[in-house]
């Protein structure tokens, strides 16, 4: 399976991996999954330190290395699929998210309910 880590997922699986749900550890944990974390997440992440609205737990590039985890950049394929977009969802992080999921064909670790809006494969975090 190939994985695309929301930003919660990424925060909890480093500092707190007893608030993911069996089915996401186990996922997370098998070396067989490859796992991303979007430079969207990477940016969310940092813009909510840097306002106070969050501890985080370890730096970013330290983050993307404890999680075996492979950054995954804001293409413009990825821009262009947002454009086309429904509005099921408001956060412009999350819907990052489900455009970079659809176009590299990834499955969302998530427990955000929103994501089934757009069709996207989904891992219950």
């Amino acid at each position: 399976m190939t994985l695309l880590l929301d930003s919660h997922v990424l925060i909890w699986l480093l500092g707190r991996p007893e608030y993911l749900s069996p089915p996401a550890r186990q996922a997370l944990s098998d070396p067989d999954n490859q796992r991303f974390v979007s430079i969207a997440s990477l940016w969310e992440i940092a813009i909510k330190v840097s306002v106070g609205k969050l501890a985080f737990p370890a730096q970013l590039d330290e983050a993307i290395e404890h999680s075996a985890s492979t950054l995954l950049p804001v293409s413009v394929a990825h821009a262009g699929r947002l454009l086309g977009l429904p509005f099921h969802h408001r956060d412009p992080f999350d819907r990052m998210l489900v455009a970079q999921a659809m176009e590299e064909g990834l499955t969302i670790v998530t427990r955000d309910r929103r994501f089934t809006a757009y069709g996207v494969p989904i891992l219950a975090a």
